[in-house]
């Protein structure tokens, strides 16, 4: 079992940054991927970044370019580093981890909509205008 705890949230305003970070404990022998997801009220969960424990990130495109995932695998801490922020933003974000490959959203497993073995609870943002 794997808990996944995220922190950092916070409400900023737009242009502004922020950080976010998840730490998992538990037994994690077969994860294999970690990711971001937000839902806003009133809209569906959205993925919008993944990355392996290798390296490699893959980003949904209304965040490319602005926001950078990384983690450290001695600490298993996944962290979300948001920059130019928009109101469009704003949402609960979701630390996510799964031990099926692929990590990337692959149209043959549904995208960003694949199956995700553990959730955390969430930590809200909210982007200012």
């Amino acid at each position: 079992q794997v808990q996944l705890a995220e922190s950092g949230g916070d409400s900023v305003q737009a242009g502004g940054s922020l950080r976010i970070s998840c730490a998992a404990s538990g037994k994690f022998d077969n994860l294999r991927c970690m990711g971001w997801w937000r839902q806003a009220p009133g809209k569906e969960r959205e993925g919008v970044a993944a990355i392996s424990l290798g390296g490699s990130t893959y980003y949904a495109d209304s965040v490319q370019g602005r926001f950078i995932v990384s983690q450290d695998n001695a600490k298993m801490t996944l962290s979300l580093q948001m920059n130019s922020l928009r109101p469009e933003d704003t949402a609960m974000y979701y630390c996510a981890a799964w031990s099926d490959l692929p990590c990337a959203p692959a149209p043959d497993i549904g995208g960003w909509n694949r199956p995700v073995d553990y959730w955390g609870q969430g930590t809200q943002v909210t982007v200012n205008s």
